[in-house]
């Protein structure tokens, strides 16, 4: 399995609503793309955030569906979403989750 992680940086233009409706939207992909066993999404409320205020967490049965995902039209879609709504910064960390014993 591969765990992928995103933290999400704005602009101060940004608004409550728009950043709700982005991880409104990152959680629905779990019904428009095979191969996500999991996907969270939802605003930071911790202080030590660095300015990145929203996080996401997806889970993939492989490598082959997370390089799916990435550049689908339907992924592709959301991040044109938050651009649009003031994305200034992503950091992304992914990682293959081994098997258990």
């Amino acid at each position: 399995m591969i765990e992928h992680i995103v933290l999400f940086k704005f602009s101060d233009e940004i608004t409550e609503e728009q950043k709700e409706e982005g991880a409104r939207r990152l959680r629905h992909l779990i019904h428009e793309l095979p191969g996500i066993l999991d996907i969270q999404a939802g605003q930071n409320y911790s202080t030590r955030g660095k300015g990145y205020s929203m996080a996401l967490t997806v889970r993939f049965r492989s490598k082959a569906d997370h390089e799916h995902y990435t550049p689908s039209p339907e992924h592709q879609a959301i991040v044109s979403y938050l651009k649009e709504a003031g994305l200034i910064d992503t950091l992304a960390v992914d990682f293959e989750i081994p098997d258990p014993e």
